[in-house]
């Protein structure tokens, strides 16, 4: 205790202003983060008026002292100067970020809070309607999953996509008052704001993404013609009659179920939550409390969405899903929670506030994806006691989805960042055609004969997390990345794709080190070498979808 009161006593003499602002930070602006964030948590969960107006306010209130303009004054000025202490400096640069993003009218803040909120609770409140019925988002997923009627299939879908219609002229604002919130701060629009907001540079991500599309085109068309023979085969249609309805998922982000096993059936009657327990307690990240303030099943105005959020970065972790017991819940789960162990739960409290919390939305997209991938094995289903029927036939099958998932979910990250990119450039463009073309380039979908309509509206990451989707795929790269550094570290086995992490305390104690401890202290390439060796590359990943 005395040598960290001795350190703190330090900074503060040989950094005083800095270690000042940090305090003020603390004291003012925390507060409404937390309150924000619980404020968040309630209207989500319940979708009631009242929660979204409170919100709406917290948000407001928020963003207001953020965009004090004599604090960012005070803020350019200490940043500028040399600032000796690494954690302190890197704080002060994580707050500068923080405020730049703010440093608007007021006004034009608060109409942006408004305009996106009302939009998000018109997604929450949305329930595809097809005839008098309305449908749950786990309904629309079954029949795209399971039927084999075209005619319904397309109705269903069409009906998932009618939000966009509905909520097209509000997003088209939102793109413009972001453009102009982004233009104001001096930054050419907003999608080249929020990348460099994060840390990243506009033409590293593109040239990433160009080197993406040329590794994986030929052997996702390679892999998506195998797809469409089975799928053209069950539905009794010829290859050039598929439409993006046929695809199991409503944006194709996912591998479609063609391979002769019932992924689904093998969780019919499994306890998700349970196995999800004893599996995260194995590996020494236990996440019973987690559990204990998470809300968890379907329910009317809740968002039918999953997501993790950390509400005070001292251990409030929470998850919101709508759980059936089906495949896709079960690698939802182990994603969602992934996320939560990657947070305060687990990141020391000797990190300061500031740097208590992952080294970016890249890298904890990476950890929650790397969990995910678990139940795809017959061996970690085995080894977590549930039974598989045929665990050869299961593998096989679980192989073939996983590779098919690298490369349609890198091909779908390419329409959504490209999309956007092009979206805030040109906002004035014809948005529906745009969409389309990126899908038929991309995803090698046919757009369906004279239709047009905002099918990219019917997307909330547009709206709830603009600009964010480029991640995911930076993510997958960080996953198979970081998995190959514990299969062959930790686990001392050579083959990443068949390694499981069961009951290995010494995984927990790896990621912890490596990948937790340090927090936001290091930048996300930084802390990329930390704990694989190297810097972000596609070698893991390709590797991965080649095998």
């Amino acid at each position: 205790m005395q040598g960290s009161v001795l350190a703190q006593a330090q900074v503060q003499s040989t950094d005083p202003q800095a270690f000042e602002f940090i305090a003020w930070y603390l004291n003012e602006i925390r507060p409404l983060e937390i309150e924000s964030n619980r404020l968040w948590w309630d209207a989500n969960t319940t979708g009631d008026d009242t929660a979204y107006t409170q919100k709406e306010k917290a948000e407001n209130k928020l963003n207001e002292a953020l965009a004090n303009h004599d604090r960012f004054a005070l803020l350019k000025k200490i940043r500028a100067a040399k600032i000796p202490n690494a954690a302190i400096a890197r704080q002060i640069e994580l707050l500068y970020l923080g405020f730049l993003g703010k440093q608007l009218d007021p006004a034009l803040m608060a109409r942006m809070t408004a305009k996106a909120n009302t939009i998000e609770k018109a997604f929450n409140a949305y329930r595809p309607k097809v005839g008098i019925e309305e449908m749950a988002d786990s309904q629309v997923r079954k029949i795209l999953l399971e039927s084999k009627d075209s005619a319904q299939r397309q109705i269903v879908w069409e009906a998932s996509k009618a939000v966009g219609r509905s909520v097209e002229t509000e997003v088209r604002e939102l793109v413009l008052l972001r453009n102009d919130a982004a233009k104001n701060l001096g930054f050419a629009n907003y999608h080249a704001m929020m990348l460099s907001l994060n840390e990243q540079e506009p033409k590293d991500i593109l040239r990433l993404f160009d080197e993406l599309d040329a590794l994986t085109r030929e052997p996702f068309l390679k892999a998506k013609s195998q797809i469409d023979v089975k799928l053209a085969a069950s539905y009794g249609i010829s290859v050039d009659q598929l439409r993006p309805w046929h695809y199991h998922d409503p944006f194709f982000q996912e591998s479609p179920n063609v391979f002769n096993v019932d992924l689904d059936g093998t969780f019919a009657q499994v306890d998700i939550i349970d196995v999800c327990k004893r599996f995260y307690s194995g590996i020494g990240l236990p996440i019973e409390d987690v559990i204990a303030r998470s809300d968890l099943y379907e329910k009317p105005g809740k968002s039918p969405h999953a997501f993790c959020t950390d509400i005070d970065r001292d251990g409030d972790v929470r998850v919101l899903a709508n759980i059936v017991p089906n495949s896709y819940w079960m690698g939802t789960m182990m994603h969602e929670l992934g996320h939560a162990v990657y947070s305060s739960k687990n990141i020391p409290a000797s990190v300061p506030y500031l740097l208590r919390g992952e080294s970016h939305i890249l890298t904890t997209e990476g950890i929650a994806m790397m969990f995910e991938r678990f139940p795809g094995s017959s061996r970690w289903l085995t080894e977590m006691g549930l039974k598989v029927a045929d665990p050869k036939a299961y593998d096989e099958a679980s192989r073939l989805k996983r590779r098919n998932q690298l490369l349609i979910f890198s091909r779908w990250c390419q329409v959504m960042f490209r999309f956007e990119m092009a979206m805030y450039d040109q906002p004035d463009q014809d948005l529906n055609k745009l969409w389309w073309d990126l899908v038929e380039k991309y995803q090698g979908l046919r757009r369906p004969e004279g239709r047009n309509e905002p099918d990219y509206a019917s997307k909330i990451h547009i709206v709830s997390a603009p600009c964010y989707y480029h991640n995911y795929m930076m993510g997958e790269l960080f996953a198979c990345q970081l998995h190959e550094a514990i299969t062959r570290e930790v686990l001392d086995e050579n083959d990443p794709s068949s390694a499981v992490y069961h009951d290995n305390a010494a995984v927990g104690k790896f990621l912890t080190e490596k990948v937790f401890a340090p927090g936001r202290s290091l930048p996300w390439n930084d802390l990329t070498r930390f704990a694989t060796g190297s810097e972000l590359n596609a070698k893991a990943f390709a590797n991965d979808f080649r095998k």
